[in-house]
């Protein structure tokens, strides 16, 4: 089974970045692509980013295309969200969740794929 916990959830000014770290613990965290998600007040829950066990293969969310980046250390077992040039519709509970898949160029990032799932960290972006 695998753990994750968030972290890097903020107050920031629209146009500020943040990052935000996925730890993991227990098993077979390389085996597993990881997503981040995010849900505001209201709104279903979105995917904004996922990556590949190895880290080779990204997906974006269009709303966050070009402004977030992900990327994952395997040696420590976490994923990281870069987020750059925030706008107030980013505000969010933001979570990160790990799966398995067959083929992850298959998978759509969405939250019904992914299985194991954080707590989540607050990003609010307001002036």
């Amino acid at each position: 089974q695998l753990q994750l916990v968030e972290s890097g959830g903020d107050l920031v000014q629209p146009g500020g970045s943040l990052r935000l770290s996925c730890a993991a613990s227990g098993f077979a965290f390389d085996y597993h692509a990881i997503g981040w998600f995010r849900q505001a007040p209201g709104k279903e829950r979105e995917g904004v980013s996922c990556i590949s066990s190895s880290g080779g293969s990204r997906k974006y969310g269009d709303s966050v295309k070009g402004r977030f980046t992900i990327s994952r250390d395997n040696a420590k077992k976490t994923v990281y969200l870069q987020m750059n040039s925030l706008k107030p519709e980013d505000t969010a509970l933001y979570y990160c969740a790990g799966g398995t898949f067959f083929d992850f160029s298959d998978s759509a990032c969405g939250p019904d794929e992914y299985e194991y799932w954080g707590q989540g960290t607050q990003v609010t972006v307001s002036s």
